[in-house]
């Protein structure tokens, strides 16, 4: 008697819970069964930047790092773009491409400043696009940091948004005046030039809705594994800027900066810096 109850007891506890499974609403159901920031998390955890193939464009060689810099108290260090490298086989000869993508309207741009201060004589940004001839978009001198270390410059609102699809040149300019240098009449500046190419790209349905999901560090990674360096780095950068003791963003931006090769500068400081200078 006693058992039958029990499998009477047990029946209806399972019909009880089949009617109230029938009887959630859809929206739950598709809720439930959609996947979680766990799953998430595991699909963007590896940050390893994927390389997209440069541009066709065969003219729009590039210099993402050397020039000046002896006698500054560097060493054999000189000033770096924080961005993607690229060896391009022609029928003359191999040209390095410095170029990168963004889907910003005004994207950041990152460089490794190795000098002190009093070795900086003055810093310049200009950005161009590919028209032919050149139109200039922006120039600004901008104010050395105070220390040596991972600057950022990021353009302003007045600045004209970068258009879709279209390829845009910047360069930056170093003047250094260290060393011996300093107690002469005449004292020789030492320069120090880089340029590369930026272009505005727009993220597919699926990486935006992916985006409005993550979190920045999450965000950052989703970044690097579809090609789009400056926002993948940007991202990483300030989040860094903000928690700078945080063991998992060290950990994402050092092997951030190795996947394109520039391992050296994993352990430099970041510096939130600098502004236009009027």
């Amino acid at each position: 008697m006693k058992r039958q109850f029990q499998k009477i007891s047990l029946k209806r506890a399972i019909a009880t819970a089949i009617v109230s499974v029938l009887t959630i609403p859809t929206w739950v159901i598709c809720i439930l069964i959609s996947p979680t920031e766990a799953t998430l998390v595991a699909q963007v955890n590896a940050i390893g930047f994927k390389l997209p193939p440069p541009p066709p464009d065969r003219d729009a060689p590039g210099r993402r790092g050397g020039g000046a810099g002896r006698g500054c108290g560097a060493g054999n260090q000189s000033i770096t773009a924080l961005m993607p490298e690229y060896q391009q086989a022609l029928e003359r000869g191999t040209i390095t491409k410095v170029w990168g993508t963004t889907t910003t309207e005004r994207p950041t741009f990152w460089f490794d400043i190795p000098y002190e201060n009093g070795a900086i004589a003055a810093m310049e940004f200009v950005l161009q696009d590919n028209s032919s001839p050149a139109r200039e978009i922006y120039r600004s001198a901008i104010v050395p940091p105070m220390a040596p270390g991972v600057i950022s410059i990021r353009l302003p609102a007045s600045v004209p948004p970068l258009e879709g699809g279209k390829l845009y040149q910047w360069f930056f300019k170093v003047r250094l005046q260290c060393g011996s240098d300093l107690t002469a009449a005449k004292p020789q500046i030492q320069k120090a030039d880089l340029n590369g190419w930026v272009q505005r790209v727009s993220p597919s349905p699926t990486l935006t809705h992916q985006l409005q999901q993550a979190t920045p560090q999450q965000q950052a990674a989703l970044y690097a594994q579809n090609g789009i360096w400056f926002d993948a780095l940007t991202t990483l950068a300030e989040q860094r800027l903000t928690h700078p003791q945080e063991a998992h963003l060290i950990a994402d931006w050092q092997t951030l900066l190795r996947s394109i090769g520039l391992e050296p500068l994993t352990t430099k400081s970041l510096i939130a810096c600098c502004r236009s200078q009027p």
